[in-house]
């Protein structure tokens, strides 16, 4: 079973897919992650984020990988061409350059045929902005996540004090927030869009265990 989890940036996508994944007993698979992957090599390259021949080349020839503990749903690590990233991913820098990166259609038929194996290989939880839509048209449930602008600025901020990477500056992130929404919403690849049959979780008003039963109850269904 695929259970697609789409939205835009902070709506606790990531936090949500892996308990949702612990509670069913599935593996989660972070696609964000390959887009930063790449939009990672890219910068340590010196490509420029408007060269699109170039960064469909990075996404094609570096492979990327995740390092899985057993018993575990979500990867432990992140590489990219033999390259551990999974803090390096996840900083300021490739928040402001992940959009431009997975705007180009040749990025993302390169990572959708990555992503296609890995989730014929069983039961996943995975999310992105275009799963239910593009990767996994087919999957037995999709949702599409979101909050208010502010709340997903606040989170974001929250998740960045936490983990130590990242802006902490609420101002900066709610901008960045809402201008990677405008690119991913009208990229002409995949745009950010919900599926006609996801069901549609505004999360302003929920906690991420609310969100996360309603989920798995979503699943538990299907799957009857």
């Amino acid at each position: 079973m695929i259970v697609a989890i789409d939205g835009p940036s902070g709506a606790g996508k990531s936090t949500v897919s892996k308990e949702v994944a612990r509670s069913l007993g599935f593996s989660c698979l972070d696609t964000g992650a390959m887009y930063r992957s790449v939009a990672w090599q890219a910068l340590e390259l010196g490509v420029s984020l408007d060269d699109a021949a170039a960064l469909g080349d990075i996404a094609r020839r570096y492979d990327i990988a995740f390092e899985s503990v057993p018993g575990e749903p979500s990867p432990r690590a992140v590489s990219i061409g033999g390259v551990d990233v999974t803090r390096a991913i996840r900083t300021a820098r490739i928040d402001r350059s992940v959009s431009k990166v997975a705007a180009v259609p040749a990025v993302r038929e390169a990572l959708v045929d990555q992503q296609r194996r890995i989730g014929a290989g069983g039961d996943y939880v995975v999310e992105g902005r275009d799963i239910g839509t593009v990767v996994f048209p087919n999957a037995e449930v999709k949702v599409f996540l979101t909050a208010s602008n502010e709340e997903r600025a606040r989170r974001r901020v929250a998740q960045n004090a936490e983990r130590g990477v990242g802006s902490t500056d609420y101002d900066e992130v709610l901008a960045d927030i809402i201008r990677r929404d405008e690119r991913d919403s009208s990229r002409a690849s995949s745009p950010l869009a919900a599926a006609d049959d996801a069901v549609r979780i505004d999360s302003t008003c929920y906690s991420a265990e609310e969100v996360v039963d309603m989920i798995c109850d979503l699943a538990r269904k299907a799957a009857r």
